[in-house]
């Protein structure tokens, strides 16, 4: 054949490929495809989530994240996002690869003791079919995996099995859904459930809901409650699974959006009712929901409180009342029974205290409302005659503990929900009946009535009671710290160990509540429940975080005192966002975490005056700050430094700290004490010859600038005069200064440093609108005329975050103007106030310039890009006069940080694209 036929060939060949792939992503792919209908029936919960940057930035603020990657199943998925990013030779694959895709993640019970997660993830265009590609041609290359390929009825599946552990993953591609799981047979259901395409899906009855077009939604979560029992069995106990099945018998399926806020994730959303016969939905049909007022006897050691709302409590029992035990009790006892299961309505609950050890039986309680509780009393009475029941009883303060005599009594009383009392006690106690299990049960119980450590006194566990909602039907409500032990003894053995090591995840939310509520009348149709499941963490610590806005436009922190002074921005060594520092009213200074965290805080004897410096001292990161009368040094952990604070002479009060560079050995300090006084310190506290203090005639118009040129320490100072000292360390003037710049001075002035003196230039701007600039051998290099004066204009000059270039503010009343060097107007503006605007000047690698202006009368900052066009559209709330301002590149957004009272708020705000 020639090469000329060949090539023919060829070209028809791809030719030919072309228009099968067109012709299959025009035809097949381009159809939408319902991603519930890839979802077995036998899911028993399906999380769906959208805005994956969003979610995992909400559980960094919430400090989940941390606690989540010491989950063994995200250690071992956070091992397999770093070898993609190995193998692609790439960062961040994964995350880039789900963006803001919606992606199903489906739970499945597999076996007797295991379930597995079917994910389920789109692919949007062709570079990431040939991301997919490339990914598993690496994995072929590498000789730790094994890929092949196997036909399941009619459907290639693909497979990647690690060697020598057997362990991998199968997936398949259908029109542009990759379907993945560690378990073959769940990715065969997929395939099986192909087959019929017309059946319903898993969230057929919520197909016309869709949370995600609600703000601040992270994600949503679908309940299968009917298959829950499964998924529960797999972790506890089998002779814990009726009770489990019995409570969430009251709804079929549900579906609720899931919010992360601050110290606390809420789920709410709705459910089905379960309207199979016997089912607690079927019994408490038509009853009304009820508010807990049993807060005033539920003891603060309580452990898990399962809360039925009804009217008459005999709807508990139905037609078998004796479904615990074989009814052997005579006729009169019956009957005293049936008058005091009538007494009982509004609402009943089982109790779990806390228990020393995980060894020992759960201690259990039931209580019950009687609006007639002295009539209960009687009838206990006549019943313990009847029974042949001593008639003694303990004394636990004003209340009285009695032996019943009648085996599984408030199951008799209450239904089965109620079973495991085999010799139970009871005593009144106000307007409940409260049965224990044994003596030593409700003794616990009323120890703790008496000494008021109940759920009506406990500030956090009313906080929390204010949260849920104020009437439902049912309430499970769990405190994680308390049922630590309930929960290991319930447990299965072989899940005892995961539980140990995720300890401290499972405790970050310790008080856990989920409610139901009907929607509707119930006695024309069968509306659905409202359900509500809210994990909570109690409000400790300096500041509560919270997502910021309606539009969760970036987050907040909410102290318990109101912020003093402006949020200052500290870079972060293991993330690109920055740390905060911020300082509130009753001088504690706090650093918070990038990840919205206050990791620590510091008392200050005062507020912080003049500018934090950050340095490296003795090779650790620093923080240098000074207050009126001191100086202090800081380790990265809020930790002073050894001979630290520094207490300044009595008659000074510090206005400005400077410090030396960095770089030049152990940092001086220099401090403005007012009236023109300077003071030169090193960080043992030794004092400077000539700086004791060093004296000029007039107040300074800026904080001393500290250089270091050639090895040698130049400190120097602009005075409002307009005269320029420079001095050495020992405070002698260098030669050619002082100079004069021809008229007073107002702002600081921009250093461009040199190798040697005669080459280090410094620019000021004068009050006659005027450009000067000079050498540090005293020569006057240039003058240049900025912008026209008048004897009521302020002229400023505004170096940037990195004091490597800078703008010209001048303000005359109300007119706010802002210059470049060249003379350019920047920016031209009228305000409401005629005082001094502080200005801000952030450069972000010279292709993006912001300026700040801050209204100290309204609380305003208004931030405008390059081309003068306000970002975010309005004007930020700010109660200090400085903001922190940072840019992420990879997001083209910026992240403004400012104070607003009590709070401490980042918003992200989108660049505005450049006109064309």
């Amino acid at each position: 054949m020639s090469k000329k036929l060949f090539a023919i060939l060829t070209a028809l060949l791809l030719l030919a490929a072309l228009a099968s792939y067109v012709y299959y992503r025009r035809t097949q792919a381009a159809v939408p495809v319902d991603p519930w209908a890839l979802v077995p029936d036998d899911a028993v919960l399906v999380a769906a989530t959208r805005d994956h940057p969003t979610l995992v930035r909400h559980l960094k603020e919430t400090q989940l994240w941390d606690n989540l990657l010491t989950v063994r199943y995200f250690e071992s998925l956070q091992n397999n996002v770093a070898l993609v990013d190995s193998l692609t030779g790439s960062r961040n694959v994964i995350a880039r690869f789900l963006g803001r895709k919606k992606v199903l993640t489906s739970v499945h019970v597999t076996g007797p003791n295991q379930f597995d997660l079917l994910l389920q993830v789109p692919v949007t265009s062709i570079r990431e079919y040939r991301q997919v590609r490339s990914l598993l041609d690496a994995l072929q290359r590498d000789p730790q995996f094994r890929v092949g390929t196997r036909d399941y009825e009619g459907t290639i599946l693909n497979e990647v099995t690690e060697v020598g552990t057997g362990h991998g993953v199968t997936f398949f591609n259908y029109r542009n859904h990759l379907l993945l799981s560690a378990n073959p047979a769940l990715v065969e259901a997929v395939v099986r459930r192909l087959a019929g395409p017309n059946q319903p899906t898993v969230a057929a009855d919520f197909q016309n809901i869709d949370f995600f077009r609600l703000r601040d939604v992270d994600a949503t979560v679908l309940v299968n409650y009917r298959r829950l029992p499964q998924l529960l069995g797999v972790f506890f106990r089998r002779e814990l699974l009726s009770d489990m099945s019995q409570v969430t018998s009251l709804a079929s399926i549900g579906q609720m959006e899931m919010k992360l806020a601050g110290n606390k994730v809420a789920l709410s959303g709705f459910a089905n009712p379960e309207t199979t016969r016997g089912s607690l939905h079927e019994r408490l049909r038509g009853q009304p929901t009820q508010r807990l007022r049993m807060a005033d006897v539920l003891s603060s050691r309580t452990a898990m409180l399962v809360h039925l709302g009804l009217g008459p409590a005999t709807i508990l029992r139905g037609q078998r009342r004796a479904a615990i035990v074989p009814d052997t009790l005579a006729p009169g006892v019956t009957v005293l029974l049936d008058s005091l299961a009538a007494g009982f309505q509004q609402e009943v609950a089982l109790c779990y205290l806390t228990q020393a050890s995980a060894r020992v039986n759960p201690t259990r309680l039931a209580l019950a409302y009687c609006p007639q509780p002295a009539r209960q009393a009687l009838l206990l009475g006549q019943l313990r005659r009847a029974m042949g029941t001593s008639p003694s009883f303990e004394r636990v303060g004003p209340y009285r503990l009695y032996a019943t005599g009648v085996p599984e009594m408030p199951a008799r009383l209450l239904g089965p929900l109620f079973g495991g009392f085999r010799q139970p006690v009871v005593a009144v106690v106000g307007n409940y009946l409260v049965f224990g299990q044994d003596a030593a049960a409700l003794r616990q119980l009323l120890n703790d009535v008496v000494a008021g450590e109940v759920w009506a006194r406990s500030p956090a566990q009313v906080g929390f009671l204010q949260e849920t909602q104020p009437m439902a039907r049912l309430r499970v409500i769990l405190d994680t710290r308390n049922a630590w032990n309930l929960l290991l003894r319930g447990l299965v053995e072989e899940r005892r160990a995961g539980l140990l090591r995720n300890e401290p995840l499972f405790k970050r939310f310790p008080q856990i509540a989920l409610q139901f509520t009907p929607t509707g009348d119930e006695t024309e149709a069968e509306p659905q429940y409202f359900t509500e499941l809210l994990l909570r963490h109690p409000l400790t610590g300096p500041a509560v975080a919270r997502v910021q806005g309606a539009s969760a436009t970036g987050a907040a922190l909410t102290f318990k005192t109101p912020l003093f002074g402006p949020p200052i921005l500290t870079a972060a060594a293991t993330t690109g966002r920055s740390g905060v520092l911020v300082q509130d009213s009753a001088r504690v200074l706090h650093y918070v975490t990038p990840e919205n965290v206050v990791a620590w805080s510091d008392s200050l004897p005062g507020p912080m005056v003049g500018t934090m410096q950050r340095r490296l001292v003795a090779g650790r990161p620093s923080y240098l700050l000074a207050t009126a009368g001191q100086l202090h040094l800081l380790d990265a952990n809020g930790r002073s430094a050894p001979n630290f604070p520094l207490n300044l002479p009595d008659s000074v009060q510090a206005t400005a700290l400077s410090v030396s560079p960095e770089g030049n050995g152990a940092p001086r300090l220099l401090v403005a004490g007012g009236g023109g006084n300077l003071f030169l310190y090193d960080t043992d506290g030794n004092e400077y010859p000539g700086w004791q203090p060093k004296r000029f005639d007039f107040n300074l118009a800026a904080p001393p600038l500290y250089l270091v040129v050639g090895g040698r320490d130049i400190i120097v100072v602009l005075l409002e005069n307009g005269y320029v000292y420079a001095c050495d360390i020992q405070g002698n003037v260098y030669p050619g200064f002082p100079i004069s710049v021809g008229a007073r001075l107002q702002g600081t002035a921009l250093v461009e440093t040199g190798a040697t003196p005669s080459r280090t230039r410094l620019t000021v701007v004068s009050q006659h609108g005027e450009q000067v600039t000079f050498s540090l051998a005293g020569d006057v290099v240039s003058r240049a005329r900025v912008a026209t004066w008048s004897r009521n204009s302020v002229f400023r000059l505004i170096p940037d975050q990195r004091q490597r270039s800078y703008v010209v503010a001048r303000e005359e009343g109300g007119q706010f103007d802002l210059f470049e060097p060249t003379g350019r107007r920047l920016l031209s503006r009228k305000f409401i106030t005629s005082g001094l605007k502080p200005t801000q000047f952030f450069d972000f690698d010279g292709s993006r310039r912001v300026y700040v202006v801050t209204e100290p009368g309204p609380r305003r900052a208004y931030v405008y890009d390059r081309q003068g066009r306000l970002l975010g559209g309005q004007p930020f709330e700010s109660s200090a006069t400085a903001v922190g301002l940072e840019y992420d590149a990879r997001n083209k957004s910026f992240y403004l940080y400012r104070t607003v009272g009590t709070e401490l708020r980042r918003t992200d705000i989108e660049e505005i694209g450049d006109r064309r």
